[in-house]
């Protein structure tokens, strides 16, 4: 069998295991490293007229640990050059953004973006002389209407990590790429398993590895995939930044991606039915999973992703903030923490009204997100049925 006949599920267990690199080893071992010795001045100066890709140079350039977990990444993305990695998903968003607008450019963002890129934009970028145009994550083809002479990229996040709205991905991408724009996904939802950004037309694909790649939540971790016409600027920009993810983080990388294809997968079903379950709950306004036919954008979830994760919302049907804090404080299972895409299972208030500049939320009202982790699903569904019961108790007092 041809290696590109590969599945993804194989992949995520294949990709990135060079025999030089891993030695006999199953995984390959943390190489750690800051300074890297010459054989001699002439092997030195030889060393800095070549390109440091796969090279050990400086230890900010990478060892054998960072490189396998890279080429694995880029392995999952079909037409993708190479992956750079970073400390969080934050530095890659950062990273990716910086690689492609200069002062004066003009970057259109989804209104359901992560609250750190819409603070990148708005600050960051806002003090370089980047201006920032937030669209509705609903537009598909119409984003050629918002495009100007200034517009260089267009940063996109499908679904969306608070209200899960599903983008028409190659509709934007298809007329970005006729017009000259850079095309950015936060794929962090998704993973390359259930969504090949470049595939689907996408320059540089993101993710917060930090979340189902880890999949663990002991460690921070971030990385940028690229197609051939993107990767050397991303490269140069990081390594002018000085980015660096750290070794040991990026071994808890590889070791979670070898699983991520399992547990995503019971993530997702897991996910689907407390969300099914949800949705025949009297508390429950609305439940927003791309995967649910009433979820905004649910065609295209259907056309293009091969599944959904653990990461959903729901609404409450009236109630007060009050309410909404004694349920998720009634919870036994379910942590109250940021991120999401480890084991455990996690529940936040979330009020998405407080994200968006141009479109509103899908459906009005208190919001609680749900992480669905590797737990049994009865168990699950119980922990949530106590919390209704003490959402009730609240509403009485």
């Amino acid at each position: 069998m041809d290696d590109d006949d590969l599945s993804p599920a194989t992949r995520v267990v294949t990709a990135g295991r060079r025999a030089e690199w891993t030695q006999g080893i199953v995984n390959p071992p943390v190489w750690r490293a800051s300074t890297i010795l010459y054989d001699d001045v002439a092997h030195l100066r030889a060393a800095a007229g070549k390109d440091s890709h796969h090279r050990l140079y400086y230890g900010r350039r990478g060892t054998p640990t960072q490189w396998s977990l890279a080429d694995a990444l880029t392995e999952l993305e079909p037409g993708a050059q190479a992956t750079f990695l970073y400390p969080s998903g934050v530095a890659a968003i950062a990273a990716a953004l910086l690689s492609v607008l200069s002062t004066g450019d003009e970057l259109l963002l989804v209104d359901s973006a992560y609250d750190p890129t819409r603070s990148l934009a708005n600050g960051l970028l806002k003090r370089m002389g980047i201006t920032t145009r937030f669209f509705d994550p609903l537009i598909g083809a119409g984003i050629a209407e918002l495009i100007g002479e200034r517009t260089r990229a267009i940063l996109l996040e499908s679904p969306g990590s608070l209200t899960f709205e599903v983008q028409d991905v190659p509709a934007i991408t298809a007329i970005a790429r006729a017009r000259g724009i850079v095309t950015l996904l936060d794929n962090t939802w998704a993973t390359p398993l259930l969504f090949p950004a470049i595939k689907h037309g996408v320059d540089l694909s993101i993710l917060a590895c930090t979340k189902y790649v880890v999949g663990h939540s002991d460690a921070m971790l971030g990385a940028v995939t690229a197609t051939p016409e993107h990767w050397v600027k991303l490269r140069d920009t990081s390594f002018q930044l000085g980015q660096v993810a750290s070794p040991d983080d990026c071994w808890l990388g590889s070791r979670g991606l070898r699983t991520m294809s399992v547990r995503l997968a019971q993530h997702g079903r897991a996910a689907l039915a407390i969300a099914q379950w949800l949705q025949t709950r009297p508390e429950v306004a609305e439940v927003l999973h791309p995967a649910l036919p009433s979820s905004p954008g649910h065609e295209e979830f259907v056309r293009d992703f091969a599944g959904a994760s653990g990461l959903f919302s729901f609404t409450f049907a009236g109630g007060t903030d009050a309410a909404r804090a004694t349920f998720v404080d009634a919870l036994r299972l379910f942590g109250i923490g940021y991120s999401w895409g480890g084991f455990e299972s996690l529940a936040l208030p979330v009020d998405p009204d407080r994200h968006r500049t141009v479109t509103r939320p899908p459906r009005a009202g208190l919001m609680v997100r749900l992480q669905i982790g590797l737990e049994d699903t009865g168990d699950l569904i119980g922990d949530l049925s106590r919390g209704f019961d003490a959402w009730h108790a609240a509403l009485r007092q």
